[in-house]
């Protein structure tokens, strides 16, 4: 198999995952859990601080759930209920913080961060809700960066040159024409002196 047709069987996969996930968010809301999700795809760079931003309106108090899923598993972030108990996974402790509505934020997001976001939240009557978020995490190119900066000083070295070069120029350019209008002016009296000699 090419790696081209594993990289559509895994966004086959997604896609089939997202739509059943999106399907059975509707169903449930119809029941006792109401769920929104404001912004469904979220782009950002490294180093960024993000809010997976969600609103849940249900029962009691419910155990919401995230986790993270990529083509190669899924990876259970948080779980939490309010008032009771939080359990963050290690490879997220300290970089996770839980809101009552149900939404969390990731900081320092690094590349590894992108991908898909599933949260499920429970009602004690079993109630279900779901949502997903898309997260696309972009890095900045800092080559192409110190580039520009390279070439933009560079270019001003030249320039300051070329205007120190035309400033000389144009220095030696007027003693020459004032050495040279001395000198006619010394050449005219000696011929008017031999002419008045004479």
């Amino acid at each position: 198999m090419s790696p081209l047709q594993g990289c559509r069987k895994q966004g086959i996969t997604l896609g089939i995952v997202t739509l059943c996930l999106a399907a059975a968010c509707t169903l449930n809301t119809q029941g006792g859990v109401q769920f929104y999700v404001p912004q469904s795809s979220i782009n950002t760079t490294v180093t960024q601080n993000i809010l997976l931003s969600v609103e849940c309106i249900c029962k009691g108090s419910p155990i919401i759930e995230w986790k993270h899923m990529l083509s190669w598993g899924t990876t259970k972030i948080v779980e939490w209920k309010s008032g009771s108990y939080t359990n963050i996974s290690k490879s997220y402790k300290d970089r996770v913080n839980t809101y009552e509505n149900g939404s969390i934020q990731l900081l320092n997001v690094g590349v590894k961060d992108a991908g898909y976001y599933f949260v499920t939240v429970t009602e004690e009557s079993g109630r279900t809700g779901y949502g997903t978020i898309v997260l696309n995490v972009y890095e900045i190119i800092y080559e192409d960066l110190h580039f520009v900066a390279v070439f933009f000083a560079f270019l001003t070295a030249v320039s300051a040159v070329l205007i120190c070069f035309m400033w000389l120029c144009n220095k030696s350019i007027h003693l020459f024409q004032k050495k040279r209008h001395k000198l006619r002016e010394t050449t005219t009296e000696e011929i008017e002196l031999q002419i008045t000699e004479c």
